[in-house]
């Protein structure tokens, strides 16, 4: 919800900015912050007619990073999906003039829907819970199947090695991050357990998925997207400020950590949520329907675009409007047959999901070390940021776990295969000849 400003802006100077460069909002505006978006100041905006806008700043002085906080990139792929059937708030202007409110901003479409905090989705029927996830799915599916090269986003990232890229940034965070001490005690935070283990273990490209480029959110979960007020479906998916060209997996398993962190013992752990142990809650899809249905979905051709864009630009503006036509929404079953692309085994597609879950895990055993280095030095000091510190061994170690797992698998599979290997060629000597090695099943 929208409430008190806490981060001030010129609320006069953005009339006069809005009333020259985007006429459609009338002014004078009512000003309101949401809660969310920390990262990138967001606002409620209430024009003179009523109507309601969304507007995301970069945050006010100098920046630490200087890749954060682009949102001038969010603006960029929610202008450029705009096109397409991938459901996004709609744009409307893009300000890189930061002598207006003191930095860029832009401003978007406020949707009027329901953000559900919690993935359990909460109070609501089975069958709308499963239809639910189900559009949460689809959604993401087709955002990875659009070509980026479609919507002019050919350059929004580099084009392949998204994995090694990652394993190299985490391993020098993560080295930086263990040798802060705290102030008090002197102690440093350490690095997390089984860390050079899992850093030969991901950086081994015999292990790594097979390596793709598509365009990804970043940090796509349940409460990212907004849903329709009575309908289950995506009516937009927010919070673009991660997006890039990388590879789909890191999506898919972002969205399914819930499945994998249930187990975790919630006093020594975050983002547990037992809820999605198996049968624990009615209307829950299953991983395996959850993959089921991505995977069907990103082999299906694209819809034909549920909106027209058109785009001017100057060097410190660029406006957007967009039209908005109604189709029919798809099928909320889960029920559907999985549509394998004659590139990748069953049995590859499972290893690689599993491959993905388990750096996804230890990410966020990496986050948490950030925070604990953060806490050491006295830069967060809540009850939140201090569990979140205290998780970052548990999530280590179940990450390992998860590899452990991956070891034995790949293990049993290499027994297996030679073992039928071994049996095709005892019955190609029978027949005079040499077994053949069939497909890989």
């Amino acid at each position: 919800m929208a409430g008190r400003v806490r981060q001030p802006i010129d609320v006069r100077a953005l009339e006069r900015w809005i009333s020259a460069n985007v006429p459609l909002i009338e002014v004078p505006i009512d000003v309101k912050q949401f809660g969310f978006g920390q990262s990138n100041p967001t606002y409620q905006l209430t024009a003179a007619d009523g109507q309601k806008y969304v507007l995301r700043k970069k945050p006010p002085g100098q920046l630490v990073s200087k890749t954060a906080h682009k949102v001038e990139r969010e603006y960029r792929i929610i202008a450029a999906l705009s096109k397409t059937d991938v459901p996004v708030p709609r744009p409307y202007c893009l300000c890189e003039d930061p002598s207006v409110i003191g930095t860029p901003f832009y401003i978007m479409e406020f949707l009027d829907g329901r953000i559900f905090e919690d993935p359990i989705i909460p109070n609501v029927l089975p069958d709308h819970r499963r239809a639910i996830w189900a559009d949460a799915v689809r959604t993401l599916a087709k955002l990875h199947r659009l070509d980026p090269r479609s919507v002019g986003l050919e350059s929004f990232g580099k084009q392949g090695g998204f994995y090694n890229r990652q394993i190299a940034t985490w391993k020098a965070i993560c080295t930086a991050q263990a040798a802060v001490r705290d102030v008090d005690t002197r102690e440093e935070v350490g690095q997390l357990p089984h860390f050079d283990e899992l850093m030969a273990f991901f950086s081994n490209e015999s292990h790594q998925p097979a390596d793709r480029a598509t365009l990804v959110h970043g940090d796509f979960k349940i409460d990212n997207l907004v849903f329709h007020k009575t309908e289950p479906r995506v009516i937009g998916i927010l919070d673009w400020e991660m997006s890039t060209i990388g590879h789909p997996l890191s999506d898919i398993s972002n969205l399914m950590t819930p499945y994998f962190t249930a187990r975790l013992d919630p006093r020594r752990s975050v983002s547990v949520h037992p809820g999605f142990l198996p049968r624990a809650t009615r209307g829950l899809p299953t991983p395996d329907e959850i993959t089921s249905l991505y995977f069907a979905v990103v082999s299906a051709p694209s819809r034909p675009p549920a909106r027209s864009l058109s785009v001017s630009s100057s060097s410190s503006t660029t406006t957007a409007a967009a039209t908005t036509t109604t189709t029919s929404s798809s099928s909320a079953s889960l029920e559907l047959t999985l549509h394998d692309n004659h590139e990748i085994t069953l049995a590859d597609r499972r290893r690689e999901l599993q491959w993905a879950q388990a750096f996804n895990i230890f990410r966020l055993a990496a986050i948490c070390q950030g925070i604990a280095a953060r806490y050491a030095g006295r830069q967060a000091s809540s009850e939140h940021a201090r569990r979140h510190a205290e998780a970052r061994n548990p999530m280590a170690e179940f990450a390992w776990e998860l590899v452990l797992g991956l070891k034995a698998g790949s293990a049993a599979e290499g027994q297996h295969h030679h073992h039928h290997q071994h049996e095709q060629q005892k019955q190609g000597a029978g027949r005079g000849g040499r077994g053949s090695g069939g497909p890989r099943l």
